[in-house]
């Protein structure tokens, strides 16, 4: 089996609470950080640690704003995020492709 697909997975999205952020965010324009905690089950603290982590990458962007004068934290996917996660995505379609000839 040919490893340089393994290799090239990005460390930053394939991370196990990483993986379904990039996910909800590709097949949705933006969401609300809450949609995404209440979503994925996570704690705020850890959402807003990884999704910091995916603005550091340049994957996610964030906008701070009102709603009915509460704050709204709402997250969306960069043109190299929504790039990033496809290419990562082919990659996993190529290593299913390899385990399957194996």
């Amino acid at each position: 089996m040919n490893p340089t697909p393994f290799l090239q997975l990005d460390r930053v999205i394939h991370e196990k609470g990483r993986l379904p952020i990039m996910s909800l965010l590709a097949a949705n324009p933006s969401l609300a950080f809450t949609e995404i905690r209440d979503t994925l089950k996570m704690t705020d603290g850890n959402l807003a640690v990884h999704l910091r982590t995916l603005q550091e990458a340049g994957y996610v962007a964030i906008t701070k704003s009102f709603h009915d004068r509460r704050p709204l934290t709402t997250c969306h996917l960069t043109e190299a995020g929504r790039a990033a996660f496809r290419t990562y995505i082919n990659l996993l379609e190529q290593i299913v492709r390899q385990a399957k000839q194996v």
